[in-house]
């Protein structure tokens, strides 16, 4: 599925496009899970990986706790630092406060690297709309800006296209030899091209993995080392971050360095961690070059909403890792473009109600089977399958959903014998309707074609009455209830 979502297309559809593509997609489900594995072998060789997780997740707690007092904490010591600080309510906000940063300078080209946030917001057809080129630098990001698409995982934003697409595409858009999947060469032909875009940017536009309220330092984590040269080259560096970025101390940003990349890649640690604290003023004059300014804007965007709801509060503990999206079954088959917004995924689902507001937000906590592993997986230990489940149940209760169905099997449901004797005719009719149902779409369930399967040889309750009925179950006191 290429390009931006439709968004007036339901998830379901969108889903089906997308299965159209069969080889695709289970390329897509390999390569996808093929990250949960690294990430599982990775928290194996870590002594303490559980503490770890638990740790984490009781500094995302405690921060929550005083979240209003950690910013202020934050900005002040930043802008004591010499950065300046701004607070955005929404991306629009967002977007204009850096659009006039740059107009205030005359900047006509900002290069970028990966920022989620801003992806969260459109900062890039927003800046590109008021004449000013923008050029993301993370190799991922590249190129899915050149193929005029959005990314379709957080950490790993062109998992979904194939050497030998990104071979045409950069021969067609970056002169590289004609057939080319040599991954070396070809990130070799993205630095080319890249270089002299990082030279002549007047801004440099990045993300923020964390921002420390103790020194008013942000930290950003990435393998590539695009990010150095966009918060160095350019004169103006703007960071963009969600308020739930914060952690109070330089030791716990230690805590969530251990997990990010073992989450997120099965790394041990990202190749570069970059802390900034105040712009970069001591090496700009050594070198004679006009001062640096350091921005950062912290965004809201629907957070408060969350914040101030106290069953999807927790989610604002979120750090980004993606190891969610790697081991969620729906998310492997259904490919990120599917859900139509930055942040697919469990995660995505989850913020999805409160940040978007959209009346396709609504689909998107159906989006999974509530098998857990999104929670078994996460590093700060969101309940991320219950905060869907409870999402669920509030868009029923708003009629967001249709309820007419669940309502008709709950009713039959509470009416033992009714429900036995619906079973039994559904049991004895079912082969005649097998073959008329061949192809449905089951209501919500990802919109893949599937045949129906066939019914088992025995009902549970048969096979009970036959094996168990009148006997306690092993361990347990007759009459106990157990069943």
């Amino acid at each position: 599925m290429s390009g931006a979502a439709d968004a007036a297309a339901s998830l379901e559809a969108r889903i089906a496009t997308y299965l159209e593509d069969a080889p695709r997609a289970a390329r897509f489900d390999r390569a996808v899970f093929g990250i949960r594995l690294h990430r599982d072998q990775a928290a194996a060789r870590l002594p303490g990986w559980e503490e770890l997780r638990r740790r984490a997740a009781a500094i995302k707690a405690h921060t929550l706790s005083r979240l209003a007092d950690y910013l202020e904490h934050f900005a002040a010591r930043a802008e004591a630092a010499g950065a300046v600080v701004h607070f955005a309510e929404t991306g629009a906000e967002a977007n204009a406060i850096i659009h006039s940063l740059c107009a205030e300078r005359g900047v006509r080209r900002v290069v970028k690297s990966k920022s989620m946030t801003t992806e969260e917001c459109g900062l890039n057809p927003y800046l590109e709309e008021r004449g000013i080129e923008i050029d993301d630098t993370d190799l991922g990001e590249r190129i899915v800006q050149l193929w005029g698409e959005p990314p379709s995982h957080i950490v790993a934003p062109a998992i979904h296209r194939t050497r030998q697409e990104v071979g045409e595409l950069f021969a067609r858009r970056l002169g590289s030899p004609p057939g080319e999947t040599d991954p070396a060469r070809l990130i070799a032909a993205a630095r080319r091209d890249l270089r002299g875009r990082f030279m002549a940017a007047g801004a440099g536009i990045t993300g923020v993995n964390f921002a420390v309220a103790e020194t008013g330092t942000i930290a950003v984590v990435e393998n590539e080392g695009n990010s150095l040269l966009t918060t160095t080259l350019p004169p103006l560096h703007v960071a963009v971050m969600g308020l739930e970025k914060v952690v109070p101390t330089l030791a716990d940003l230690s805590v969530f360095l251990r997990l990010l990349a073992r989450s997120a890649t099965g790394q041990r640690i990202t190749i570069y961690t970059s802390h900034y604290t105040g712009p970069q003023a001591r090496a700009a004059a050594e070198a004679g070059a006009p001062p640096r300014r350091l921005h950062i804007v912290i965004l809201d965007n629907g957070r408060s909403t969350l914040f101030a709801d106290p069953e999807h509060r927790s989610a604002l503990g979120c750090i980004r890792c993606g190891a969610c999206l790697n081991t969620c079954p729906v998310y492997r088959r259904s490919g990120g473009h599917a859900y139509g917004w930055a942040y697919p995924g469990p995660i995505g689902s989850v913020l999805a109600p409160a940040m978007l507001r959209t009346a396709a937000a609504g689909d998107m906590p159906f989006a999974s089977s509530l098998c857990g592993a999104c929670t078994a997986v996460c590093p700060v230990g969101i309940d991320l399958h219950a905060q869907l489940l409870r999402w669920r149940r509030r868009l029923v209760e708003q009629r967001r959903r249709p309820r007419a169905l669940p309502g008709a099997l709950a009713w039959l449901m509470a009416r033992p014998r009714l429900y036995r004797w619906a079973a039994t005719l559904a049991r004895r009719g079912w082969p005649l309707a097998r073959p008329l149902m061949r192809g449905w779409r089951a209501p919500g369930g990802g919109g893949e074609r599937r045949a129906l399967p066939r019914p088992a040889a025995q009902t549970f309750h048969d096979w009970w009455r036959e094996n168990r009925a009148g006997r306690p179950e092993a361990g347990a006191a007759p009459g106990s209830g157990h069943a």
